[in-house]
């Protein structure tokens, strides 16, 4: 593997065959940040190859909300995916001992799976469509932070903390902008696969704003231990 890196070269358009990091649970959205530890072959297989090529993978959810669908699964078994996912740019890479990872990943744009096609090297890699979303993160990406008001989640987050027995350090938060707010927390938070997909998917920041103060509001259960990743 190569040295770590935080400085990347973004390709001119995310690849139309792209390769997949099934995830249940873990949530991807253009712009935001996500940490993964990566040890099973397959998955070191996939990494080596986006580092040598455009630094690009796909995250996306298996339908069956199964944790063990990404914790060591044969890699004959091909659990359904959601047909929604995000592309994630490798940030950053560091090598562990015992050939594992830790990655940055930097959520670029919403995909759209048209087929899945042959596996390389044990990992699975499918035909992406971005016409649903390429113009629609891109729009999202130039909004002004202040176009989404942080108070309204800060509050509902406030008493989801209350509801849920669960320590949130509000001050720090409230110095971050409204646009990274929402999709943090969205991303971070311990909601279904379910409704992480819903918020996905959402078409607009003002329907993913509003289907996160739902959620919020409605003191979802958590759905239990954050998935390991591979």
């Amino acid at each position: 593997m190569t040295e770590p890196t935080d400085s990347i070269e973004r390709p001119d358009a995310p690849p139309r065959i792209l390769p997949i990091f099934p995830l249940t649970g873990v949530l991807l959205l253009p712009g935001g940040r996500l940490p993964l530890y990566i040890f099973e072959p397959r998955y070191c297989n996939l990494l080596d190859d986006v580092l040598a090529g455009d630094r690009c993978m796909g995250l996306v959810q298996p339908v069956a909300a199964d944790p063990a669908d990404n914790q060591g699964a044969s890699e004959t078994e091909s659990p359904e995916i959601y047909p929604v996912g995000c592309v994630g740019l490798v940030a950053h890479h560091e090598e562990l001992p015992n050939e594992r990872f830790v990655v940055l990943l930097e959520g670029w744009c919403r995909f759209r799976v048209e087929e899945e096609v042959e596996t390389v090297r044990g990992y699975r890699r499918v035909r992406a469509c971005y016409d649903d979303f390429q113009s629609r993160d891109e729009s999202m990406a130039t909004q002004a932070p202040e176009s989404v008001s942080p108070e309204p989640l800060l509050d509902a987050l406030r008493r989801f903390g209350d509801r849920q027995s669960l320590e949130i350090e509000m001050d720090p938060l409230r110095e971050v902008s409204g646009v990274d707010l929402l999709n943090g927390l969205a991303m971070a938070l311990p909601f279904q696969p379910a409704e992480k997909q819903a918020l996905l998917e959402a078409p607009d920041l003002p329907a993913r704003q509003e289907m996160l103060l739902l959620l919020l509001e409605m003191g979802m259960e958590p759905s239990g231990d954050a998935p390991s990743t591979n």
